[in-house]
């Protein structure tokens, strides 16, 4: 006896595999791969190549969200498959790019004498797991929070800007042909530093509130205008001007901490939700 129609049509369309859109995600993939590759690019001791993957996922992170946005092809899917993603490419590759580069010569460094022989043979892996479990707390409350957080100011160092910080210090040294292994303890302080920034409750000034529609005066337009050529002069000098603008871009969280706490503020948080109306 055949089934009935309406039987058939319910299997169909409970079990038909669903579509995802391609193009926002595809800008998500190579994000993802830029970040594999840096890893791939670390165990082979090419630092450089590694250090600059990281930047290019950087720059295809920001473009899948815009992407979407404009197409209208935002979803669920695509917003779980871009926090998988930002946790390989922000959160593992610096973690173990810097690792590779300097922190694992903790294991052969000589005791010192207040933390004993374990522990100093174990600093350099504990800093890059602290980084690695930042960076996935850090997405967790990016993602928890993303509808009740203000859109001006993001909650903590964002992890793309963390992972530029440890990648433009890997890339800058690496252009002066400094080891790791000589600069150790600036690579440890920085990761540590970047890390726990990234779960602080500090205010990073997001952006999201630019308007490129909106008409600017005229001294903005020179001053982008000398922006650009001052970054055309000085392009030989990329990999360091990378790291002093994420560098900067880190430590201005602590400067609006410190102004909001001089002006008698509070200790520079990111602000709270707005109350629910009346009646809701």
């Amino acid at each position: 006896m055949p089934e009935p129609r309406e039987h058939k049509l319910f299997i169909r369309s409970r079990f038909a595999r669903r579509g995802i859109y391609w193009l926002p995600n595809l800008f998500t993939t190579i994000a993802l791969f830029a970040g594999f590759y840096s890893i791939v690019q670390a165990m082979s001791g090419r630092f450089e190549q590694a250090a600059m993957a990281i930047f290019i996922a950087m720059v295809f992170d920001g473009l899948d969200g815009r992407v979407a946005r404009l197409t209208r092809t935002q979803s669920a899917f695509g917003a779980e498959y871009d926090s998988l993603a930002d946790m390989v490419s922000f959160g593992v590759a610096p973690a173990l790019v810097v690792y590779v580069w300097a922190l694992k010569d903790f294991a052969e460094m000589q005791t010192v004498a207040w933390l004993g022989p374990w522990l100093t043979t174990k600093l350099g892996w504990i800093a890059a797991f602290i980084y690695c479990a930042c960076a996935a707390l850090r997405l967790a409350r990016f993602n928890t929070t993303l509808d009740i957080a203000d859109k001006r100011f993001f909650q903590g160092l964002p992890s793309p800007a963390a992972a530029c910080v440890v990648a433009g210090l890997v890339w800058a040294l690496n252009e002066y042909q400094i080891h790791g292994r000589d600069v150790r303890w600036l690579a440890w302080a920085l990761t540590l530093a970047a890390g726990l920034t990234m779960v602080s409750n500090l205010k990073f000034y997001s952006g999201k509130d630019i308007n490129l529609r909106k008409s600017v005066s005229f001294s903005v337009v020179v001053g982008i205008t000398f922006g650009l050529v001052a970054l055309f002069m000085f392009s030989s000098t990329l990999p360091e001007m990378l790291f002093l603008l994420f560098a900067g871009y880190g430590l201005s969280g602590y400067v609006i901490w410190g102004y909001e706490l001089a002006k008698g503020k509070g200790p520079g948080r990111a602000p709270p939700p707005a109350p629910p109306p009346a009646g809701a």
